[in-house]
């Protein structure tokens, strides 16, 4: 008798719809800064745009010690041992709060050093918006770090509800405050980043209370004895480092194609501001299915039904192609209408609809294998085949063509998001290649034949 699936349909939509809400009010949170801001001028929206990506960088590495958890946790759950489950949920929290308190500390005090390496000479007024908005931001990493730690817990449990709800209360206080603080007090970019630091203090205190709740699959402490096991935590760095270093690396190169946009101006940095915002709306689908790709081949792996595991990333895949292709078909559709919204120059404008237009339609088609099987082998352990495969792409496609395209052929900033499909479709076919193989089932093989020898040597003794 064949076995029944460790998710169902059912549960697979209960864990990807409020998951497809949760990156949709993410997403929000940005563009929400970006577009109450845009009264201001352009030059605010460049500083924040500036920021953000620089963030991204940052935010990344505590992320992925959050994935590591996650994965961890995901596996133990599979195997049934709900004990280092348990373990593995606490030194979860441990880990990004230690590693978001060091960044918040390095950016506090190298705000400044830490802009001007990166971007540059830049127009002063876009320099002092940025700044300001870089130490209200760095302010919050460790509340954002617990948050999404705290959510990436929810989703090893096939609960992403409680994150979701938490996420909407959230979004709810930073548009608020924006609109108090921007447009009552007259803070300008202070207000924007006011409002994001106070709304990530409110999420990460509410969900970190939700999941003290032993009766919870998963938990922590609720004393807070996070306590300290090296050999979970080794695991979860195990998995962790080389995605962190892997995520680092990556938006490091588009921080040195950041640097390159730069270079051409406020109009096309502003254009890829606006861009930027709008194409994160059109693989928001995406980035839900992957978060959850962690949580269900994760948990089919600790299983040990590793043929499950493979069909499930095949079927997620193809999800996301069609997801893709219900948002962005009419987002592109309206694209005129979306942009009028950020009240930016008409040839701001235009260039921001010409680089939507080629994401969206490569969005459809190529951002599935690129992006969602990845974390598909990271749930399997196969961690550093994604980390060196990822960086190759990005410096070999991303950075080199970027500077090719956009510098020497002098394509502008059209030329770098092309270098950037470009890099998707490469990595998007060796990944591929990777699952067809099954290749990236290996390594977790290993692992679990040497865990199981582990225990009988210990059972023995």
């Amino acid at each position: 008798m064949e076995e029944a699936p460790i998710f169902s349909k059912a549960a697979i939509r209960r864990l990807i719809l409020p998951l497809i809400i949760e990156q949709f009010l993410a997403v929000l949170v940005g563009m929400a800064d970006t577009i109450m801001v845009a009264g201001v001028g352009e030059t605010a929206v460049s500083g924040i745009s500036l920021v953000d990506t620089l963030n991204i960088l940052l935010i990344n590495v505590f992320t992925a010690m959050a994935t590591g958890g996650a994965v961890i946790a995901a596996q133990e759950l599979g195997d049934e041992n709900r004990e280092e489950a348990l373990k593995a949920s606490n030194q979860l929290i441990l880990v990004v709060l230690i590693f978001s308190t060091v960044l918040m500390v390095l950016s506090l005090l190298f705000n400044y050093q830490i802009l001007r390496t990166i971007y540059g000479k830049i127009e002063p007024s876009v320099m002092n918006y940025a700044r300001t908005y870089y130490y209200l931001t760095a302010l919050s990493f460790p509340f954002l770090a617990v948050y999404n730690g705290s959510a990436a817990i929810c989703r090893s449990m096939g609960n992403s509800g409680i994150s979701m709800k938490v996420s909407m209360l959230m979004n709810g206080i930073n548009i608020v405050g924006n609109a108090i603080l921007i447009y009552g007090f007259h803070l300008e970019v202070a207000g924007a980043g006011i409002s994001t630091l106070l709304s990530r203090i409110t999420a990460a205190v509410i969900l970190v209370w939700v999941i003290r709740n032993p009766k919870l699959p998963l938990c922590i402490d609720k004393n807070f004895h996070l306590g300290f096991h090296p050999a979970i935590i080794r695991r979860i760095m195990g998995i962790g480092v080389p995605m962190g270093v892997e995520n680092g690396l990556f938006q490091g190169g588009k921080l040195l194609v950041a640097g390159l946009v730069s270079s051409f101006g406020t109009t096309s940095i502003a254009a890829n501001a606006v861009a930027g915002t709008i194409c994160s709306f059109q693989v928001i689908p995406g980035s839900a299915i992957s978060l959850a790709m962690i949580t269900v081949v994760g948990q089919a792996v600790g299983a040990k039904r590793y043929q499950e595991a493979k069909r499930y990333a095949k079927n997620f895949i193809f999800l996301i192609m069609g997801a893709h292709f219900l948002i962005c078909f009419p987002m592109l559709v309206f694209l005129p209408h979306i942009i009028g919204f950020y009240h930016v120059s008409e040839q701001t404008a235009e260039l921001a609809r010409i680089i939507c237009t080629l994401h969206g339609l490569c969005c459809v088609l190529i951002w599935a294998p690129s992006f969602a099987l990845p974390n598909a082998l990271r749930a399997a352990d196969d961690v550093k085949f994604a980390m060196c495969i990822t960086i190759a792409s990005m410096f070999l496609c991303r950075i080199a063509m970027s500077f090719v395209l956009g510098r020497y052929l002098g394509m502008g900033l059209i030329g770098v998001w092309i270098a950037m499909v470009l890099d998707w479709a490469v990595r998007a076919v060796v990944y591929a290649a990777r699952v067809a193989s099954g290749g990236w089932l290996k390594h977790h093989k290993v692992l679990a034949a040497r865990q199981e020898a582990e225990k009988t040597v210990l059972q023995n003794t």
